[in-house]
């Protein structure tokens, strides 16, 4: 596994990594000690986020040069935009965030930043370009859900040990590693000596955007965006 393509560009990255598996957001959620109204913005911005993200694999079902490569994207936006939503949905509503107030809310400019980059580096490029921008949220996820699953905790001592489960859980550790093994494949057929360098700047800008991702959230601590919506 630290031969694929990811791990490459994660070696490559430096301290980018580091700083976004391990910021303070993550390390506070991991503890239990994030502050709620952080999390429900975090969980809002995230809604928007997905459905950007089903969008970015549209993006890729039409950037697909075989069959196989088509159905691997629609299936993944098929479960984004009919499976992944309604459960982020619901776990939202656990929150208090109901979905008439959900979607009432604009995407924040690290929201827009972040998707957009995404989907340019689609249209732009191939599809190896664009799921190596997808890369470092779909296989960071289960990078951090697997650090946070081995902090000691119990349900009752962390509010947040539902979405570490989520992400430590074995279903979507399998879709990570199936995210590795695509980018391998693409790699092997559409890329040459010369190329490694700008996957490396997308790989690396994604992650930065990534960690935008994460202050955006943390610097809501006292939102009163938040505060709007605990308002019936």
């Amino acid at each position: 596994m630290e031969n694929s393509i990811f791990y490459q560009l994660r070696k490559n990255s430096g301290t980018i990594w580091n700083d976004y598996i391990n910021h303070p957001f993550v390390k506070q959620l991991g503890h239990g000690t994030l502050a709620k109204e952080s999390f429900k913005y975090y969980l809002i911005q995230d809604y928007l986020f997905l459905i950007q993200f089903g969008r970015a694999y549209a993006l890729a079902a039409y950037k697909s040069e075989n069959l196989e490569e088509m159905r691997s994207a629609a299936a993944a936006m098929d479960n984004i935009i009919n499976v992944e939503i309604q459960l982020h949905v619901e776990f939202c509503d656990g929150w208090g965030i109901p979905l008439d107030k959900l979607t009432k809310i604009p995407e924040d400019l690290a929201t827009t930043a972040y998707t957009r980059f995404v989907l340019d580096c689609g249209n732009r490029g191939d599809l190896l370009d664009l799921m190596t921008a997808l890369a470092p949220c779909v296989v960071g996820y289960a990078e951090i859900g697997r650090n946070l699953a081995l902090i000691p905790t119990s349900d009752q001592e962390n509010p947040y040990n539902n979405w570490i489960k989520m992400y430590s859980g074995d279903e979507y550790q399998k879709a990570s590693k199936e995210a590795t093994n695509q980018l391998d494949l693409l790699f092997e057929t559409r890329s040459n000596s010369a190329r490694y360098s700008s996957l490396c700047s997308i790989f690396n800008q994604a992650t930065r955007l990534e960690v935008k991702f994460w202050e955006m959230a943390w610097n809501h601590r006292d939102s009163k965006v938040i505060n709007k919506l605990a308002t019936p």
